[in-house]
């Protein structure tokens, strides 16, 4: 899942990402809402994670923008003012979810992927295929009932493969969509995660490389 949080509050705003990051998603971090509507230019983000009350491009603006591009990006509203009227004005903006400040970063987590998961055709609670079982929720992947032992990423990629459902996934594809902006699209992240992952999995082999074109499970 590829994540833009837009968060004037440094400390915060880097707080929120190194959360979803420890999480498995791909995070991105905009402090004002010029560089917000700069990043979802040139990227499609599954969530903007939108404080309400920017200064400068005020968040109001920035999601109204988001709707007018008819982006795909569903965003999810944070404001320090939790009242009945400034959430429904919120929503009527077109934010699809509203979470007011403070707030429990394991809510905010859930939000995210439920938020995340109208942009996706439905998907099962829990992927599997053969004797291999990943439950995104729980955040655990086993084969043959033994749990594997998968860094944040090893298990975002696994992820991205078992809901391609069989789909040759290009490298440049598991770049963007599970490595955020701070990945060097020259170098063989990629090839080096997947092959680290294949070592987890055993045999026999489930990831497929096809040449020229990615790979598929």
């Amino acid at each position: 899942m590829r994540v833009l949080v837009v968060e004037d509050h440094r400390p915060l705003a880097d707080s929120v990402a190194r959360v979803l990051r420890r999480e498995g998603m791909a995070v991105d971090v905009a402090y004002d809402g010029d560089a917000a509507l700069e990043r979802t230019d040139v990227v499609e983000y599954d969530v903007v994670v939108l404080d309400r009350d920017l200064p400068g491009v005020h968040g109001d603006e920035v999601c109204r923008a988001l709707v007018a591009r008819e982006a795909p990006s569903r965003v999810l509203m944070l404001t320090a003012s939790g009242t009945v009227a400034q959430r429904v004005e919120g929503l009527g903006l077109g934010a699809d979810d509203y979470l007011p400040k403070p707030f429990a970063y394991a809510e905010l987590v859930a939000r995210i992927r439920a938020v995340a998961r109208r942009t996706r055709p439905a998907a099962p609670p829990v992927l599997t295929h053969g004797d291999l079982r990943l439950d995104p929720a729980q955040r655990v992947a086993t084969r043959a009932g033994a749990r594997l032992p998968l860094s944040p990423k090893e298990f975002a990629v696994l992820e991205y493969l078992l809901g391609g459902r069989g789909r040759v996934i290009p490298a440049e594809e598991l770049l963007e969509r599970v490595w955020d902006e701070a990945a060097d699209p020259f170098t063989t992240t990629v090839k080096a995660t997947v092959n680290r992952l294949r070592a987890k999995l055993g045999d026999p082999p489930l990831i497929e490389t096809v040449a020229r074109a990615g790979y598929r499970i």
